[in-house]
Formats: structure tokens, C-alpha cells, sequence
């Protein structure tokens, strides 16, 4: 077998697994509008059942698919982060309230200390498929209470 072959495919299948990690990381544009915002709310909290309950503000404006704020929590590991639910963004250019529900799958939280990510993201419509297109992110030390 010829060597080129082997360094064609060794090459595809390294710009395959850049594109990938580059799609999975919820980084913002350089052209990202400063005005689009999502914030964290400092107290999140901790139903009976397990359930957590997180929230926050966004502003967006401009959109073309639909957008939504997604939000993730971690608290032993910022290595193990669990998604807490999702909610529709309507991007009017106004401030809005934004309020995650969710309940964690292997790991069950405590009351006390957390980090809390929120990303506002909209599926754009690229050449058919739809594509995560960020509006903005966000990093937030809270506390988990219950109730």
C-alpha cells in the first residue's frame, strides 16, 4: 500500500476531529453583539425529588431560527456538568427573564456551592441543517438552596 493514501486519510481524519471538537465547544464568534447578553442568577434550587431550578436574564436581538437559553450545572467536578433544561429566547432587542428546570441524571445535587454555565444559542438555518450559532455566554459561582 502506497504511503500518500495512508497520510490523505491520517489528514482527513484529523481536520474531521478538529471540525468536531470545534462544533461541541460553545465558544462565542469574534463578531458576537455586545448588546446579547445572558446572565446567571445567583441562588438556584433543590426540590424534594431532585430537581433544580435555575435562572437568569438574556437580550438578544436579530435571530433567524429559533434561540435558546441552555444551562448546565456542576458542583463536585467542572469536569461533570449536567444540563438543566432549556428555554425559548424570543430576541426582541429587550431584556428577558429566563427560568431552567431540570432534573440530573447520575448524580444528584446538594444544597451549597455550584457553577452554573448559560448559553443563549440559536439554531441557524445553514445550507439546510440547522447550526449552533452563539449569542452569548455565561459563568456563574451560585448557591443551591432547597425548596
Amino acid at each position: 500500500m502506497s504511503v500518500r493514501p495512508l497520510l490523505l486519510r491520517s489528514a482527513l481524519a484529523t481536520a474531521a476531529g478538529a471540525a468536531l471538537f470545534l462544533l461541541a465547544t460553545p465558544a462565542l464568534p469574534a463578531s458576537a453583539d455586545p448588546s446579547e447578553t445572558v446572565t446567571v442568577g445567583p441562588v438556584g434550587r433543590i426540590a424534594e425529588d431532585g430537581t433544580v431550578t435555575l435562572s437568569g436574564t438574556y437580550r438578544c436581538s436579530g435571530s433567524t431560527g429559533p434561540v435558546f437559553v441552555s444551562s448546565s450545572v456542576s458542583q463536585r467536578s467542572p469536569l461533570f456538568q449536567q444540563g438543566i433544561g432549556g428555554t425559548r429566547a424570543v430576541c426582541d432587542g429587550v431584556e428577558h427573564s429566563w427560568e431552567n428546570t431540570g432534573k440530573p441524571g447520575s448524580d444528584a445535587l446538594e444544597p451549597g456551592q455550584a457553577h452554573v454555565e448559560a448559553t443563549l444559542m440559536e439554531l441557524s438555518p445553514e445550507g439546510g441543517l440547522p447550526l449552533p450559532l452563539f449569542h452569548a455566554a455565561a459563568q456563574q459561582d451560585v448557591t443551591l438552596t432547597k425548596g
